[in-house]
């Protein structure tokens, strides 16, 4: 199968949601402006965003773990098969979940000594 055949379906679909996302994010912002939407919608999005501080560490950690893997499947190729590749991709990625859950447990029981003042 040729890869130009799959390339221009994928590179149509990804500006059709680019355009789709824009779009939506647009109507919710005159919606909010226009004052259509109860005041549980409008703070929707700032309520996630700041609900978990922590989630870009999170994912900025599992991307770490799997360049990590994938770094050092380059600088040893002919050791690791592509079995022992995926399996540290998901080792590394496990471990960056690891961390995060522990960096998160911490960030809590932070937050429980300090209300108890």
């Amino acid at each position: 199968m040729n890869p130009e055949i799959i390339i221009v379906p994928v590179i149509f679909f990804c500006l059709v949601a680019v355009v789709k996302i824009i779009s939506d994010n647009r109507l919710k912002r005159i919606l909010i402006e226009k004052g259509k939407l109860d005041e549980s919608a409008k703070f929707l999005h700032q309520h996630q965003a700041a609900a978990n501080p922590l989630s870009s560490v999170k994912w900025g950690m599992v991307l770490i773990g799997i360049g990590a893997a994938l770094l050092l499947s380059q600088f040893f190729p002919y050791t690791f098969s592509d079995e022992a590749i995926l399996g540290l991709i998901f080792l590394f990625a496990g471990l960056g979940f690891l961390i995060y859950y522990f960096l998160w447990k911490k960030q809590a029981g932070e937050g429980q000594d300090r209300s108890m003042m």
